[in-house]
C-alpha cells in the first residue's frame, strides 16, 4: 500500500465567548413539545438561532431541529445533555445534541472518476463545506495527485476478491486512526461487505446515477443514448446493511433529448452528481438529516 500515514490531529474547538449547538429528535407526536424542548433551552440561557419542526400525520412521528448559541462551553454540552434526559424520557425522544464548533471529519472514497472528488475538496478549501477531510481513500492510484494538490493525504488501498476482507480492515483502521465521523462514497466503485455498513449506519454516505430505466456497468451513457432517455438525475443517500438503496438525503436531475451526444450526458451527469452529493455532506454535517426508517426528514 502507498500511503502518507500520518497520526490524525486533535480535534480543536473554537474558544469563543459563545459557541452554536444543534439539537436533533423525533419522538411520537403529542402536545407541549416545543413548548418543552424550548423551556429547557431558555432556562440554560441559551438562544435559539433556528428551529424547525415536522410532525408526520401519517407515521405520527415529530421531527424537530434546533440550532442554538450560548456560553455553554466543552464541558457545558455534556451537562446540557443531563438537564435535557428527563425531557427525552418524558415524549420517548431519539434525539442527538452536537457542538458545532467541533470539526466535522469526512474520510473521501473514490475510484478512478474524479469529479466528485474535485468538487468536495474545492468546497472544503473555499470554505463552503463544513468538514474536514483527514485523508482520501482510494481502491486506485490514479487521484493521488489531486488529492495532494488539495493539501489532503491519500491511501491507497487495492482490492481484489482475495484481498478484500484485509483491504476492508485496513480501511477501519483508518476511520479508527483518523476519528472520522463520515465516510463519503465519491464515486467508489468497491462494495462494502454488510458489516461494515451496519457499523457506518447514518454515517456512510454515497451517489449513485439514476436514470430511468436504470443502467449499470459499462458504458451506460451509450445506452441511455441508444435508449433516448428524457431525464437523467442522481441520487445521495444513506448505504445500509439490508438495502442496495438506502434513505436518499438529495436528488437532482436534469432534462435530455435526442441532441445530447453520450458525451454530453456524461458531462451533465457529473454536474448532477457532484452537486448532489456536496448538498448532501453540507446537511448531513450541519445535522439537518434525521432518519426516519428508510426515509430521512430534511431540514432547509
Amino acid at each position: 500500500m502507498a500511503a502518507d500515514r500520518t497520526a490524525a490531529p486533535e480535534r480543536n474547538r473554537t474558544v469563543s465567548a459563545e459557541q452554536d449547538f444543534v439539537l436533533t429528535l423525533t419522538c411520537p407526536d403529542r402536545r407541549a413539545i416545543v413548548r418543552d424542548v424550548t423551556g429547557l433551552l431558555a432556562e440554560q440561557q441559551l438562544s435559539i438561532v433556528d428551529s424547525q419542526q415536522f410532525a408526520d400525520g401519517t407515521s405520527e412521528q415529530f421531527f424537530m431541529r434546533v440550532q442554538m448559541r450560548g456560553e455553554c462551553g466543552v464541558a457545558g454540552v455534556e451537562q446540557l445533555r443531563k438537564e435535557f434526559e428527563p425531557v427525552a424520557d418524558r415524549f420517548g425522544m431519539r434525539w442527538e445534541l452536537h457542538d458545532l464548533t467541533a470539526p466535522h471529519r469526512a474520510i473521501i472514497m473514490v475510484s478512478r472518476h474524479g469529479h466528485c472528488l474535485n468538487d468536495l475538496l474545492f468546497r472544503v478549501r473555499s470554505g463552503a463545506l463544513p468538514i474536514e477531510v483527514p485523508t482520501v481513500v482510494s481502491d486506485h492510484p490514479d487521484l493521488a495527485d489531486m488529492a495532494r494538490w488539495h493539501g489532503v493525504p491519500f491511501h491507497h488501498i487495492p482490492v481484489t476478491g482475495d484481498t478484500k476482507p484485509s483491504a476492508e480492515a485496513e480501511l477501519t483502521e483508518l476511520i479508527e486512526l483518523y476519528s472520522a465521523d463520515t465516510v463519503v462514497l465519491a464515486r467508489y466503485t468497491q462494495t462494502l461487505s454488510p458489516q461494515l455498513c451496519a457499523r457506518l449506519e447514518g454515517r456512510l454516505i454515497n451517489i449513485r446515477h439514476s436514470l430511468s430505466p436504470s443502467f449499470e456497468g459499462a458504458d451506460p451513457y451509450q445506452r441511455a443514448h441508444e435508449r433516448g432517455v428524457k431525464v437523467i438525475g442522481a441520487t445521495a443517500h444513506y448505504v445500509t446493511a439490508d438495502l442496495g438503496e438506502g434513505p436518499i438525503i438529495e436528488q437532482d436531475s436534469v432534462r435530455a433529448d435526442h441532441r445530447h451526444t453520450p458525451e454530453q450526458l456524461a458531462t451533465l451527469h457529473q454536474d448532477l452528481e457532484a452537486g448532489a452529493l456536496a448538498r448532501a455532506v453540507k446537511w448531513h454535517a450541519e445535522r439537518r438529516v434525521i432518519l426516519d426508517g428508510i426515509r430521512t426528514v430534511v431540514f432547509s
